[in-house]
């Protein structure tokens, strides 16, 4: 029987936004992505389109070479694995997808922010922040249910409450360092 994993990128950067989430809200992670394969080349979220430009925001794919990430000395992170059964990862893969394919309609939920802080529960269509679009596919694919907004969910409270979901941490550190791992070593 072949087993299937999802897996869920935290990180935490140097940008003004991630500092003041880190202070305000005391987490360790202010940023989250969804991949597809332990070796994160299908890894997508929401955030910068340009590295330098905190004011354009959109559905991308994210490299942990490239981008806002390349600029980073260090990158505190950490990588869970989500074991998931095949018709969960194939729901969520078809989410992703779909965001993919139709990528020029998706913004950054720059308001989203504001009422994350506030516990605003706001929704907008075509606009995300970067852990509600994670546990909008995780709970899209009936993975998670935590009973609340998505656009409550912090990326902190994504890596507090996915061990419950039997998730497992399988990377911790600096991201920087994770695609030169030996992946094959890793136990699973």
């Amino acid at each position: 029987m072949e087993n299937y994993f999802l897996y869920i990128v935290f990180t935490r950067t140097t940008t003004a936004v991630s500092q003041m989430i880190a202070y305000v809200k005391h987490d360790k992670y202010t940023h989250a992505s969804l991949a597809l394969d332990r070796e994160l080349n299908y890894m997508y979220s929401f955030g910068r389109k340009y590295a330098r430009n905190p004011f354009i925001g959109r559905f991308k794919h994210e490299h942990l070479q490239q981008g806002l990430y390349k600029l980073q000395k260090f990158l505190p992170g950490a990588v869970l694995e989500l074991a998931v059964t095949k018709e969960q990862y194939y729901k969520a893969k078809s989410i992703i997808d779909f965001f993919v394919e139709h990528q020029h309609r998706y913004k950054y939920n720059y308001l989203g922010l504001i009422h994350n802080l506030l516990k605003a529960e706001v929704y907008y269509e075509n606009r995300f922040l970067c852990s509600e679009f994670v546990y909008y596919v995780l709970h899209q694919s009936n993975i998670i249910d935590l009973k609340k907004p998505r656009n409550l969910v912090r990326p902190q409270e994504l890596y507090e409450v996915l061990p419950k979901y039997n998730a497992k941490i399988i990377y911790e550190g600096d991201l920087k360092a994770y695609p030169t791992l030996q992946l094959s070593s890793v136990a699973r």
